[in-house]
């Protein structure tokens, strides 16, 4: 997680959403923007993660951020996902993992003495300026999306 820290500027990207357009991390400016990097669509704690911020959407919403979850699945997978489990919020498909990398969230881990590369689950909390307001490494996902919801209600810029 070197490659970024609270108060620095988020690293910006571009990367395409399950509907086929694209995000751009800088054209968010002006509201708080929740980034969740998560492994793999459709395994049983990515969709729970899913399930929790979509669930949770309209008080994000309420407070002035948006909701975006990120993994190296296609967007076709995401298509996929997002309907099956009912998400409403955004999902890019980082194939290159470019935004993953930038972030620091590309690394080792190891399951059953195997080591192999893979996507630490974390979220990040972009403020309106677009500098880092707040990290979670290593996520756990029960609780976590109320527990995002909580510091962004904190950060105060709800939308009039």
């Amino acid at each position: 997680m070197a490659n970024i820290a609270i108060g620095s500027a988020a690293p910006d990207f571009e990367a395409p959403l399950a509907d086929g357009s694209a995000f751009r991390l800088n054209e968010q400016r002006g509201r708080m923007v929740v980034l969740y990097f998560y492994p793999k669509d459709d395994t049983s704690g990515c969709t729970a993660e899913a399930i929790d911020f979509t669930q949770l959407k309209p008080e994000f919403e309420k407070a002035g951020a948006s909701v975006i979850g990120i993994s190296p699945d296609s967007a076709k997978k995401h298509t996929k996902f997002a309907e099956k489990h009912g998400l409403k919020h955004d999902l890019v498909a980082d194939e290159e993992r470019s935004a993953i990398e930038a972030y620091g969230f590309w690394v080792e881990k190891s399951m059953y003495g195997r080591k192999y590369m893979g996507v630490e689950r974390a979220t990040v909390l972009v403020g309106p300026d677009g500098n880092i307001l707040h990290i979670w490494p290593k996520v756990k996902v029960p609780g976590h999306a109320q527990e995002v919801l909580e510091v962004v209600k904190s950060h105060g810029t709800a939308a009039a």
